[in-house]
């Protein structure tokens, strides 16, 4: 992960590696805010920044929900756990391997709306929104074939109204994909 966020152009940060070839995070960074590693594990990286462009301290977690359908539950009760410190503006963003609406899915076996339902109950449960989004619409996909290709929706950003408010002219953008099946998330503030 140290050796894409180098590429990348980002010469600070945190990076939690994959485990065998799935997952492995990485927040990168740039300018010389003060940022704080609250906790990590395989699945997410909690930070708090001391923001000196704009004089307060706000939150980002970057997370990675289980793959494994055994532990499919145990991510959201991690995002719900993190939730419970929820005191300064809080942005989460990147692959939560869930969609929210059958819309956001093309192609391939139809999500079960107990797992959307599941998801968007837990985004509510931690007051989180989605940020929206410029680029790309799918942000997955599999299947180099029109009649084997999926696409969906798999990464975002959510914010608290607290966080929004403190950066009005935010901008998610979701980048061309070259060596993964998902897109690269930026965050411009």
């Amino acid at each position: 992960m140290e050796l894409v966020r180098m590429k990348c152009g980002f010469e600070n940060g945190i990076d939690v590696g994959a485990v065998g070839t799935k997952g492995g995070l990485s927040l990168g960074r740039k300018g010389n805010s003060l940022v704080s590693l609250k906790s990590f594990s395989s699945y997410h990286i909690d930070v708090e920044i001391h923001d000196q462009e704009c004089g307060e301290v706000w939150r980002l977690t970057g997370f990675y929900k289980n793959l494994e359908e055994r532990c499919r539950e145990g991510s959201w009760e991690l995002l719900k756990h993190l939730s419970h410190d929820q005191i300064i503006p809080w942005v989460v963003v990147e692959d939560f391997n869930e969609i929210t609406n059958s819309f956001e899915k093309k192609s391939g076996r139809l999500r079960s709306e107990r797992q959307m339902d599941a998801f968007r109950s837990t985004l509510e449960f931690c007051n989180l929104n989605d940020l929206g989004f410029i680029g790309r619409w799918f942000t997955w996909e599999r299947g180099r074939f029109a009649h084997t290709n999926i696409r969906e929706r798999l990464d975002r950003g959510v914010a608290t109204l607290e966080w929004m408010n403190l950066f009005p002219s935010f901008q998610v953008e979701y980048l061309s994909h070259s060596f993964s099946d998902h897109c690269p998330f930026f965050l411009t503030l």
